[in-house]
C-alpha cells in the first residue's frame, strides 16, 4: 500500500464517518474523530455482515485492500448512536 492509497482510505472512511455521525445525529469532535468512526463503523459492519450472513454492498478496492462503503456508515451510524447514549448529560 502506498501513501497515496493511504490517504485516499483515510478520506473514504472519514466521508463515511461523517455520513454515519450525520445519520445518528451525534456529532463530536473533527476530521480525525470522523476517520476513526468511519474505521470502527467498517469493523463493525462488517462483522455483523458476517453474523447475518449478507454480502458486501458497494466495497472498494484500494491498494489491495478491501474497504465496505455501505457496511461502514451502518457500523459507524450504530456505534456514535451508542456512543451518543452513553455520554448523554444528565440535565
Amino acid at each position: 500500500m502506498t501513501w497515496i492509497d493511504l490517504l485516499i482510505l483515510l478520506l473514504i472512511a472519514g466521508i463515511c464517518g461523517g455520513i454515519g455521525q450525520a445519520i445518528a445525529g451525534y456529532s463530536r469532535g473533527g476530521c480525525l474523530t470522523a476517520i476513526a468512526v468511519g474505521f470502527i463503523g467498517a469493523l463493525l459492519g462488517a462483522w455483523i455482515s458476517r453474523k447475518m450472513g449478507l454480502g458486501e454492498i458497494l466495497a472498494v478496492q484500494i491498494g489491495g485492500t478491501r474497504f465496505p462503503i455501505v457496511w461502514s456508515i451502518i457500523g459507524a451510524t450504530l456505534f456514535v448512536a451508542v456512543v451518543g447514549l452513553l455520554t448523554r448529560r444528565a440535565r
